[in-house]
């Protein structure tokens, strides 16, 4: 097939047709291909191989590239001694929450401001913006003495699920990409529903969301990630050991049991993540580059 005229790359397709750029363009690949797989995938081999080391050979200088003697105990141990089956729940609990909030709620932010536009959208949404260039940290003491006396009802939310749940509701990437799918459905279906009598409600139930579940898994598996890699806020709010989430949980048994065990137990941890990405990694670039209809 003849290389579209108009399609414009780095490297001409008449220089790839030769000797010399052929072999440079591919060598030069070849090296980035490999240097980043090296980088990304360096810290994985390295944990996974860690948590089959004695607690010796984890911690020789220089270190191993391969296990001596491999001891798949050490999961054992780890899954046991650390209670990680607990942990795990607690995480998972706190992640499903967290999608269930998330797609309500910014979902019907989203839709409101790209489809109902009320007065004074574009400014509430530069607000929400905005927040995005604030550091999180700053906003841990303000949101912890929220949650520990909750404004108006006076509730303490130490050890309470929504003490998670709550500060990830809000937020405004998941708003801004939920707003950027919606306004790539057309107007005409929404002006057609409008016609047979739907009411903006039911155009959201039976037309949006059907043509929206690409950027509805994507905020998904967003809102999953956030909860299962943070460390600090769950740290903070969730004190007790019946509630700890999984990374905390590791961390509070860290400081008297073996490396190798925990680096175990942090491999287990990774394992859902992984996973999930693994099944969800197409509609995750579909529902992040495409847009409802064209046309």
């Amino acid at each position: 097939m003849a290389a579209d005229p108009t399609t414009r790359t780095l490297i001409a397709p008449a220089q790839l047709r030769r000797g010399r750029g052929r072999i440079l363009y591919w060598t030069v690949l070849t090296v980035v291909v490999v240097v980043f797989t090296l980088v990304f995938l360096g810290p994985l081999y390295w944990m996974v191989t860690g948590a089959l080391k004695s607690g010796q050979e984890i911690a020789q200088t220089p270190p191993s590239l391969f296990p001596h003697d491999p001891q798949p105990g050490n999961y054992v141990d780890a899954w046991t001694n650390l209670d990680l089956a607990k942990l795990l729940f607690n995480t998972f609990y706190y992640a499903t929450g967290a999608v269930l909030f998330q797609l309500v709620f910014d979902t019907a932010a989203a839709y409101a401001l790209s489809k109902l536009r009320p007065v004074l959208g574009g400014l509430i949404l530069a607000m929400m913006l905005a927040t995005l260039m604030i550091p999180a940290m700053v906003l841990i003491v303000p949101q912890y003495v929220t949650v520990i006396d909750l404004p108006v009802v006076h509730l303490n939310l130490l050890d309470s699920p929504f003490a998670i749940w709550l500060p990830l509701v809000a937020n405004a990437f998941n708003i801004f990409l939920l707003k950027r799918f919606f306004d790539s459905i057309p107007d005409d279906l929404m002006a057609a529903a409008v016609v047979d009598g739907a009411s903006p409600l039911r155009t959201l139930w039976s037309i949006v969301l059907p043509m929206s579940r690409p950027i509805l898994g994507v905020v998904a598996i967003f809102a999953v990630t956030a909860v299962w890699k943070d460390f600090l806020w769950p740290k903070l709010v969730m004190p007790s050991p019946e509630t700890r989430t999984v990374s905390v949980g590791i961390y509070a048994f860290a400081g008297g049991t073996p490396m190798n065990v925990v680096i175990a137990a942090s491999v287990i941890a990774a394992i859902p993540t992984v996973v999930l990405f693994l099944i969800f990694q197409r509609n995750i670039m579909s529902g992040l580059t495409t847009g409802g209809l064209k046309g």
